[in-house]
């Protein structure tokens, strides 16, 4: 009988494993630190779904970035080639914007109300506007896009520090070779604004043992004049497509700078603000006292359209006819132009130049360095 009693040892239960979960085992501090690098507010809402305890700590990044998608049209009976035609030309419907994918993964750790869905007919507003929108049962199209402003998407994140957000591409629709370029400063109106634009970009053989090249002279500058601008620039059209260039970036920095009104009131955290495209024609900087002095001093609009009225201004244009850089890259028709307002810029101001010269990142920063040792022209322009 003793052989069949059973071993009490085999018999007895033993707990399962635990399961360690080792995200609880990281620190907040660590994990704002992660998503601040993640930064991309997509990524963010995704990230916010995960856990409670994610969607806790994701609205306390410091670092935000806004990637817009696609640009349309007002017009909501717009075809799509049409639509299409104009998200490479958004000088045409400043700035409709939607980001898509964005706003379902948003919603759901809570960062803006609920949707307001895309009106259409009459009563639909013809002013254009940014706006975040995603896409519903994977179909883009007008009757099945939801609206979000830029404002509703940020509306949780509540210490923002730094916000950067990327459009598709420039306003500008250039024909291709033309280099064209702008980084604009703003604080409740226009502080500087320095436009870089070339004819055409070709390269070469990098320059080999030529003086002064590193140190920002005209030693790549082939056929020099001293500086001069040839004849030709004044009767070929070279000095009218020039101006229509400074036009156009302003006009475009303006209308980015207007949109901004409502982020920059609601965000009171904010010590750095850009607004660039992927195409990398033109950047919109505020740092934290600009920000400051939109706040305490409203910007005047414009009466023609929806943008910061540009003051009367002073410039200064560099002009080179070829223009060939240290890495091998020729601008033809190189031309750099320095804007002020008048009511603050004085010939000291623009004689130190190191707002120029770094405006603009490499190849186009030495670019700017070699045309501002050349002559010098000076121009006004009335405020618009």
């Amino acid at each position: 009988m003793s052989s069949l009693r059973s071993d009490p040892s085999s018999s007895r239960v033993h707990p399962a494993p635990l399961l360690v979960d080792h995200f609880d085992r990281l620190p907040d501090p660590l994990l704002l630190l992660i998503f601040n690098r993640i930064a991309d507010v997509k990524a963010l809402g995704r990230c916010g779904v995960v856990s409670r305890r994610f969607r806790q700590l994701v609205p306390q990044v410091d670092a935000v970035l806004v990637r817009v998608d696609c640009v349309i049209s007002d017009d909501e009976s717009a075809s799509p080639a049409a639509l299409s035609d104009k998200a490479r030309n958004p000088l045409a419907s400043f700035f409709q914007a939607f980001l898509g994918n964005i706003v379902k993964p948003l919603q759901a750790l809570g960062l803006f109300p609920g949707a307001k869905r895309a009106q259409s007919g009459p009563s639909s507003s013809s002013s254009s506007s940014l706006a975040v929108g995603s896409e519903r049962d994977g179909e883009m199209d007008q009757g099945g896009v939801t609206h979000h402003s830029p404002t509703q998407v940020l509306k949780n994140f509540n210490e923002i520090r730094y916000l950067r957000i990327e459009l598709p591409s420039g306003e500008l629709g250039i024909d291709g070779g033309i280099l064209l370029k702008w980084r604009a400063d703003f604080g409740s109106t226009l502080d500087n604004c320095v436009i870089l634009g070339a004819s055409s970009v070709v390269r070469s053989e990098p320059l080999k043992n030529s003086v002064g090249s590193e140190n920002g002279t005209d030693a790549g500058c082939v056929n020099d004049d001293n500086g001069s601008i040839p004849e030709s620039f004044y009767t070929n059209g070279g000095l009218k497509l020039r101006v229509v260039w400074t036009i156009s970036s302003l006009i475009a920095a303006s209308a980015r700078h207007y949109l901004l009104q409502p982020i920059i009131a609601e965000h009171k955290t904010l010590d750095s603000l850009v607004l660039t495209d992927a195409d990398g024609q033109g950047v919109l900087c505020m740092n934290r006292e600009q920000l400051e002095e939109l706040r305490v001093k409203p910007l005047s609009a414009s009466s023609a359209s929806k943008r910061t009225l540009v003051p009367a201004l002073n410039m200064r244009l560099w002009y080179a006819p070829h223009l060939e850089l240290p890495d091998g890259v020729v601008l033809k028709g190189a031309t750099l132009v320095a804007i002020r307002p008048s009511e603050q810029s004085g010939l000291k101001d623009m004689a130190d130049g190191s707002w120029i010269s770094t405006a603009f990142e490499e190849p186009y920063g030495t670019a700017a360095r070699m045309l501002v040792k050349r002559r010098t022209y000076c121009l006004e322009m009335n405020s618009f």
